[in-house]
């Protein structure tokens, strides 16, 4: 194994990779591969699963697929890189960001590949569309009788399950499938989830499926409890704090008037709506209602970078800084539902609509996977309405996963 420089307290961890790398690339001997990754697919010294496997000469990989954000990871949300030549390895990275089943079938055939390997670094949110690209290649794997590899990696938020259900007519590209908004899962255990309780009734049968799993980590642990190093899965989720929050706060990519923070140094922690329509009073109820594991900061901004909120570009936004004072008893869906709650009494609250979607415009219904808590926030529901009815679901959903959980 390499040398690490670990925190003092901090947890010895082994990602798949890692033991991968450990036992010299024994488990891809002889086979074609064509692999899965994003930048966060590096070993302790943050060297590439791609460039270690090209440069060991031991494992031949005849194509790289790149998701959301791309192999480099340079593409603002919902976008890519496009199909290019990596320059250090000379193979050839393919665009599969919303790539269908028949388009990865198609890749994977062209590429000559008899077995996929995955190792993205997910962030345990069933909206982030990494795991959505790992069941639709593994689909594709699965009807083309190919072998399906994932190198297991903690999930940077812990173990814990939190949220509603997404229900089949919100089906989309954020949520292809059943699970709850923070599945608490590791993107080993989602595989082997997906492989039994999706994969026989849509591609025909189960992938041949190998996890090679983590060794160090447990359910309990946070990003921060371990020594692995971080490296931004996306351009827009830059520090373990960011994935911390994200569960609930990306809910506000759902709301036409309140920015999520993109365009700042912290997406997603910094919340706000224009300095017109928004004021304090958001940040000091909040507060008052004494919310566990979490403190807000009346905070104003100004987002550099559109995302999903244009009016809001460079102009001063007032909103709170959420700041977690206690991992264990935060609960980042049941904190969101509060914050459109107390937001909700704002007469500039308003949903995103998208106007391509006529039968379900509102994106905050695709995030939730139903319109459940939006018309339950607009009928006046409080907070522990909106979470109780998810609870039973929820419930559901952690006795159905406990088999396929590795740790």
């Amino acid at each position: 194994m390499h040398d690490r420089h670990p925190r003092p307290t901090a947890r010895r961890v082994d990602t798949g990779l890692d033991r991968l790398v450990a036992d010299d690339f024994a488990l891809l001997a002889g086979r074609k591969v064509g692999v899965v990754s994003n930048p966060t697919g590096v070993d302790a010294q943050y060297r590439h699963l791609v460039d270690l496997m090209h440069a060991s000469g031991k494992v031949n990989v005849v194509a790289v697929f790149g998701a959301e954000h791309g192999f480099r990871g340079s593409a603002q949300d919902g976008g890519s890189e496009g199909t290019s030549v990596d320059r250090r390895t000379g193979i050839t990275v393919y665009d599969a960001y919303e790539a269908s089943g028949a388009r990865w079938e198609q890749l994977l055939a062209a590429a000559g590949a008899d077995t996929v390997v995955f190792d993205i670094q997910d962030v345990g949110v069933r909206f982030y569309t990494y795991i959505w690209t790992m069941y639709v290649s593994m689909v594709a794997a699965a009807r083309l009788g190919l072998r399906y590899v994932v190198l297991d990696r903690p999930n940077p938020i812990g173990g814990t399950a939190y949220g509603p259900m997404l229900t089949a007519p919100y089906a989309s590209a954020v949520g292809l499938k059943a699970i709850v908004q923070q599945h608490g899962m590791t993107v080993g255990e989602l595989a082997r989830y997906f492989n039994a309780e999706f994969l026989p009734a849509e591609a025909g049968r189960p992938v041949e499926l190998e996890v090679v799993t983590v060794r160090g980590w447990e359910r309990t642990m946070f990003a921060a409890d371990i020594d692995l190093p971080w490296v931004m899965p996306s351009p827009n989720m830059p520090t373990p704090d960011t994935a911390l929050v994200y569960p609930g706060t990306g809910l506000f990519e759902g709301v036409a008037s309140i920015t999520d923070g993109r365009g700042t140094t912290r997406p997603f922690e910094l919340i706000g709506g224009l300095a017109t329509d928004f004021d304090h009073r958001w940040c000091d109820r909040l507060n008052d209602r004494d919310l566990p594991g979490v403190r807000f900061r009346e905070a104003y901004f100004v987002p550099a970078v559109a995302g999903q909120h244009p009016p809001m570009l460079n102009r001063l936004c007032a909103g709170v800084e959420i700041k977690v004072v206690d991992r264990a008893a935060y609960d980042p869906i049941r904190t969101a539902v509060a914050m459109l709650v107390e937001a909700r009494r704002y007469p500039a609250f308003a949903w995103r609509a998208d106007s391509y979607d006529p039968v379900r415009p509102y994106w905050v219904d695709k995030l939730t996977g139903s319109d459940r808590l939006r018309t339950m926030i607009d009928a006046g529901a409080e907070v522990d309405e909106v979470v109780g009815a998810w609870a039973g679901e929820l419930a559901a959903f952690e006795l159905r996963r406990r088999p396929y959980l590795l740790y």
